[in-house]
């Protein structure tokens, strides 16, 4: 159901809004999700960051310049020095090890004193750190030998940087800080920022509501002025179609019969004198005038049905049969005769049944024809379905200038408009309007 279709139904407008706001409110959510998310990662990077850069101040600024030949040989005094320095400023708070390593693979230094002496692998980053003094940072591998001391712990960061002693001996520097407070700096910079982001969108979506219910407005008044148009434009048509079946009966059509009459009279009149020729021409012409009558009155009740509003839509429409049953067209209509319909509903169905069964005696081809009309949840629909060569030339949009009539009248009326071909031949006309 479309947004004019939803405005008709009762309590359309605020179903409409209700609608709009809640999807609004979605959205918001969503992104504030999207951005909480976005600032928690950028917040994760941005400590990250901070780690690599203290790391850097610590390795080149404490460590590196306190590396003494004898703590590359493992001397306890300059080990017993480096402790003092490392527990003094580097060691403490999330900080939980610290190591120093040559490019062999030996760690020459670490807070752990297990650890020094000890020859692990480097792997290809950290090589790359020690070889071109650079600084990286990645999640720790517990599992990993070296961290056999840190295994305790649930998730570290480690921060590597190449660096290098008084001596210029490269040397790899690692620091290994808990993961935690890394997010929890992570977490501190976008809880600054998210309520303040969120309370914005909040903001935008409520400025928003006195502005979709004033559209909402607008909108229900230009629908209600459509209709009108629609329904005095249509009550124009009705009028029109009226004036010109009531002057074609009073005036042609009588005229027409009178001639009729007359002539019929003068035909006999000539053949009681023994004018047989000239009887028979005239007599031919009072048949001629006869049939004109006839065709004049199937035009008439095109025009102005008076069985429409008189008797409601089945007997109209069973009047629109009559004429393709006398061809020696098989015909089928089901409509409840009972059923009544607003006028403006009863007549777009008429007129879109007019345009349906010519469609049918021009362009199908047609044995039979079965004309249905269903009214169910506040919709009628009128069903035109024929055996014939299906749609074809026909096709709404390819020139056909009836069945664009009759889309446009199912747009304007609010209602649909579909011409098919039936899988088991011919073709399905299909019109539906609301039935208010």
């Amino acid at each position: 159901m479309g947004v004019i279709d939803e405005l008709r139904q009762p309590g359309g407008s605020a179903r409409a809004l209700a609608q709009f706001v809640l999807s609004g409110f979605i959205a918001v959510a969503l992104l504030g999700i999207v951005a909480v998310e976005i600032m928690r990662r950028q917040g994760t990077n941005e400590a990250i960051r901070d780690a690599k850069e203290v790391t850097q101040l610590a390795g080149n600024g404490l460590v590196a310049p306190n590396v003494t030949p004898g703590l590359l040989r493992g001397n306890p005094a300059d080990i017993h020095k480096m402790d003092e320095i490392v527990h003094r400023s580097i060691v403490r708070g999330s900080v939980v090890r610290v190591k120093l390593w040559d490019r062999t693979g030996k760690i020459i230094y670490s807070d752990e004193h297990r650890l020094i002496g000890k020859r692990f692998d480097l792997g290809d980053e950290e090589r790359d750190a020690l070889e071109h003094r650079s600084v990286d940072a990645e999640l720790s591998d517990l599992s990993q030998p070296e961290n056999k001391f840190e295994r305790n712990e649930k998730k570290l960061l480690e921060v590597y940087l190449g660096t290098r002693s008084p001596q210029a001996t490269p040397l790899l520097f690692e620091v290994y800080q808990q993961f935690s407070s890394v997010s929890n700096s992570g977490r501190r910079l976008w809880t600054v920022f998210a309520p303040a982001l969120i309370g914005a969108l909040l903001l935008l979506q409520v400025a928003q509501v006195p502005l979709a219910y004033s559209l909402l407005g607008r909108l229900r008044r230009g629908q209600a002025e459509r209709e009108a148009l629609l329904q005095r434009s249509l009550d124009a048509a009705q009028n029109e179609r009226s004036r010109i079946a009531r002057d074609l009966h009073d005036g042609a059509v009588q005229d027409l019969a009178g001639v009729s009459f007359t002539l019929a009279a003068a035909a006999d009149r000539l053949d009681r004198s023994g004018e047989g020729d000239t009887a028979g021409l005239v007599d031919q012409a009072a048949r001629d005038t006869r049939r004109s009558v006839r065709e004049l009155r199937t035009l008439l009740v095109d025009l102005y049905p008076p069985s429409l509003h008189r008797q409601g839509l089945a007997a109209a429409l069973s009047d629109l049969l009559a004429p393709l049953a006398s061809r020696g067209m098989r015909t089928d209509l089901q409509a409840d005769p009972v059923m009544r319909l607003p006028e403006n509903a009863e007549r777009v169905l008429f007129r879109a049944a007019q345009e349906g069964l010519r469609n049918v005696v021009k362009h199908a081809n047609a044995e039979s024809v079965e004309v249905r009309v269903d009214r169910e949840n506040g919709r009628v629909a009128l069903t035109i379905s024929d055996d014939g060569t299906g749609a074809g030339v026909a096709r709404a949009g390819e020139g056909h200038i009836g069945l664009r009539m009759v889309q446009d009248l199912a747009r304007d009326a609010g209602g649909e408009f579909a011409l098919e071909n039936r899988p088991e031949g011919g073709t399905a006309f299909r019109f539906e309007v609301p039935a208010t």
